[in-house]
């Protein structure tokens, strides 16, 4: 079996606020906008799909993180820090090999943005072959 795409869809009463996040600050662009369900793409070709909650619906409550891996996360973190956002995880070297830090979108998704760095000793035997 080959996946084509995956995507998570949020389902927000901040449909219009969440929107707008990922635009400006994330050059997302929608596909499809129906007023209550938007499909963004991503500049990587992922998308991600914001929901107005429907009848017996539950909005999101947090819990996730949506993770970008970007080229440089100083200069994203510079450029969002100025544009008024807050940091909700600093902007950090990790062991298991990532610089990055975290934002929160206006639904509660945590927006984990980073880019690899070589991983400390410990984590080296956890990265596995790939095909």
């Amino acid at each position: 079996m080959k996946i084509e795409s995956a995507s998570i869809t949020v389902v927000t009463a901040q449909l219009t606020e969440a929107r707008r996040f990922y635009q400006q600050h994330f050059a997302a662009r929608p596909l499809f906008d129906c007023g209550w369900y938007v499909v963004l793409r991503l500049s990587n070709g992922q998308e991600l799909c914001l929901m107005e909650p429907q009848e017996g619906m539950v909005p999101f409550s947090g819990g996730i993180f949506l993770n970008i891996r970007v080229e440089d996360a100083d200069a994203l973190h510079k450029n969002l820090t100025a544009a008024g956002l807050a940091v909700a995880i600093p902007l950090d070297d990790h062991p298991w090999g990532d610089r990055g830090f975290g934002v929160v979108d206006p639904a509660g998704v945590m927006v984990y943005c980073h880019h690899a760095i070589a991983p400390a000793a410990e984590f080296e035997p956890f990265f596995l072959p790939q095909d």
